[in-house]
């Protein structure tokens, strides 16, 4: 009998998995047949089904994103839609590579220990007071921020954890009716907050070098990591002062003190015990890295000019000498791998599509509908509809890959400065996942923990876009003035 269930359930699973994988066939075999338009080439239009069919794979999941991105790979080859060589040309993308060595770097943060001590570091100094306290999570998340691509790992494994703990030590607990005692709000401030800090540099978020390498074959200008973090400074940070100050208005925790988080912050410090030696090194790493993103692309002493993936290889190296990382470690980080493969399939898909001129084809097609605006005001009015296409979206990945080469092709041929367009749509491939519990990786994190309800997750999140809008929009828009983008 537990044998017939078990079979049961098994059957149900592959039935489960079996009609989004029929429908992601399905859609990409309808466009298959389609008749290709005027002026497109039929090889642009079947890799332009493969592509799409890709993009429902990654939203609808009927197997792991890898598995998705193999089989997209095996199609462009076996259709003689590209060739093998052609379809694996993704792989020697180097900045695909960057935001795997991230990974593993990330992982020295994690396994160290170091991320969890900075966070309750921040929490011991500010966290008299729970506006204090919000900041000093804020503050924790953007100084880890740039090492750790994984916005999920960052914001769900090293600072949910501590504002669960400090919750429960204030008695905030889901389901009891005590969660906006303290819960509620904090869980709604490092939230909105880690998706700022994974827009303020390229190596936050596992889709920015994706939307940087869009951008770099569409407007054949590379994006540094200097230049991104530099145009988002201003409004990120503005975004981080006013968000807690926004929600302490709009949601206010019932306990405004919070003297005993210092007190438990110090217990947990002290269980740490003192900077370990591996601790030490991964800040000695840290600093190293951060130093040649910064500087080493406008040339280093001796050494010359050191590109963003090449300090990567060089803090990974450095990880692995000092035995911070072992091989093994970076054997075991699959989401590294995982990213590796259909990252690579991704941008493989893309770079061909625009080669084909399936994009220019698209732009010249979309640009009539913003034909006689302004330049800044068309391009306002398509990022915003970029932005809120999110709510059709459980990915930023999957609505990078499918909507960012677009819409900048289309918002470039309407006037817009390239530099300027290409960034504001990636911070927004950031910001748009405010507004939803699904639209991002953390969200599900956050929301899952039960101290807020969906319907007041949707109002505040709609509310948080619109600040979004106003700032980066605003003051985002003074600042790039200033910085040249347009």
């Amino acid at each position: 009998m537990a044998a017939a269930k078990r079979g049961k359930t098994q059957s149900s699973s592959r039935e489960v998995r079996l009609i989004p994988l029929l429908i992601t066939l399905a859609v990409g075999a309808v466009i298959w047949f389609l008749p290709t338009p005027p002026g497109v080439e039929k090889q642009a239009w079947h890799l332009l089904a493969i592509f799409v069919a890709t993009i429902v794979g990654l939203i609808w999941k009927p197997l792991p994103m890898g598995s998705v991105a193999i089989l997209a790979i095996m199609a462009t080859v076996l259709t003689r839609t590209l060739s093998i060589n052609e379809a694996l040309s993704g792989f020697q993308n180097s900045t695909i590579w960057l935001i795997v060595i991230a990974f593993f770097i990330s992982r020295g943060f994690i396994k160290t220990g170091l991320g969890t001590r900075i966070a309750y570091l921040f929490v011991k100094k500010f966290g008299k007071k729970t506006l204090g306290l919000s900041y000093s999570l804020l503050a924790s998340d953007l100084l880890l921020a740039p090492a750790m691509p994984s916005n999920t790992a960052r914001a769900g494994g090293i600072i949910f954890p501590i504002i669960r703990s400090l919750s429960e030590a204030f008695g905030s607990r889901p389901g009891d009716g005590t969660e906006r005692k303290i819960g509620a709000f904090l869980t709604k401030v490092a939230f909105q907050g880690d998706l700022v800090t994974s827009a303020m540099f390229m190596t936050a978020m596992a889709a920015n070098p994706l939307a940087a390498s869009l951008a770099e074959d569409l407007l054949k200008t590379e994006i540094s990591w200097t230049d991104w973090a530099s145009a988002a400074a201003v409004p990120g940070l503005l975004s981080l002062i006013l968000i807690p100050l926004v929600l302490y208005k709009l949601y206010p925790p019932e306990i405004k003190e919070t003297e005993g988080a210092a007190d438990l912050a110090s217990q947990k410090l002290k269980a740490l015990g003192p900077l370990k030696r591996s601790e030490k090194s991964m800040i000695a790493v840290f600093l190293l890295i951060l130093f040649l993103w910064i500087f080493g692309e406008r040339g280093v002493p001796v050494l010359g000019e050191i590109g963003a993936t090449t300090t990567a290889f060089v803090g990974l190296s450095a990880l692995l000498l000092t035995g911070v990382l072992t091989w093994s470690d970076i054997k075991r980080e699959t989401s590294a791998w995982d990213t590796l493969v259909w990252f690579s399939a991704l941008v493989m898909m893309a770079t061909y599509l625009d080669k084909l001129g399936l994009i220019a084809w698209f732009s010249d097609v979309m640009k009539d509908s913003v034909s006689g605006l302004p330049w800044a005001l068309g391009l306002i009015l398509l990022a915003v509809v970029y932005f809120y296409s999110h709510y059709f979206f459980a990915s930023a990945t999957a609505h990078v890959s499918a909507m960012y080469s677009a819409f900048l092709a289309v918002i470039v041929a309407a006037g817009a400065p390239g530099m300027l367009a290409a960034l504001i749509l990636a911070y927004f491939s950031n910001l748009f996942g405010c507004i939803t519990h699904y639209g991002s990786g953390p969200a599900p994190v956050f929301f899952g923990s039960g101290y807020i309800t969906q319907g007041r997750w949707w109002s505040l999140g709609l509310v948080m876009s619109a600040l979004h809008l106003v700032i980066w929009f605003g003051v985002g828009g003074l600042w790039w003035k200033v910085l040249g983008l347009w």
